[in-house]
């Protein structure tokens, strides 16, 4: 009789496939970003915490298969957190968190919004537009050769046509296949299942 051993077997995982479109943009765009609704403010992290940053993460990704982050280690999170050119910005609505996003220059001219959305609660009130020119216009202090981004099939349906409003051009589109860990324990909808 075989045994398996535990230390070398493949964990399960569930095939997921998306399409993932790039974004670029260019120059800042024109004007101010729009002011934020009544009882909104957005904070940039001094040092965010491992677990408070899994909070964010989690919350925001849950309905979208955001699954990367989840199976880093806390090690590799904190070394990414801790990154000089990495920023976490949390919007609060009346004093609780309401979304955040994540800017990354690590690479160099460019900035990318890496991570960018709203808590479940938040969703359809009218703040995505407003956070997402606020991640922008701070993307460009930092003034980089562009900014970028990239959404997926997996993600809420109004966020590409939320980049291309803020003034982001598709560059690409690639299909990806995704082997998401079974035991995050992610809700996977049947039409992203391969």
């Amino acid at each position: 009789m075989a045994t398996v051993d535990r230390l070398t077997a493949p964990e399960p995982t569930t095939a997921v496939g998306v399409t993932v479109t790039f974004l670029r943009m260019d120059a800042p765009p024109d004007g101010s970003p729009p002011a934020m609704p009544p009882g909104c403010s957005v904070v940039r992290l001094g040092k965010p915490t491992v677990a408070f940053y899994r909070y964010l993460y989690g919350t925001v990704g849950a309905r979208y298969v955001w699954w990367l982050r989840r199976a880093a280690s806390d090690r590799e999170l904190a070394t990414i957190l801790a990154h000089p050119q990495v920023s976490v910005d949390v919007l609060y609505r009346d004093g609780e968190p309401a979304g955040f996003f994540e800017l990354d220059g690590r690479a160099t001219p460019d900035v990318n919004i890496g991570y960018f959305g709203l808590m479940p609660h938040a969703v359809g009130q009218g703040l995505g537009f407003a956070l997402l020119r606020v991640a922008v216009a701070e993307a460009w202090v930092r003034r980089p050769r562009a900014v970028t981004v990239n959404t997926c099939t997996a993600d809420h349906p109004r966020a590409l046509p939320n980049y291309l409003r803020a003034g982001f051009t598709a560059i690409r589109r690639v299909r990806e296949v995704w082997d998401v860990p079974d035991a995050l324990g992610l809700a996977i909808p049947e039409t992203l299942r391969l």
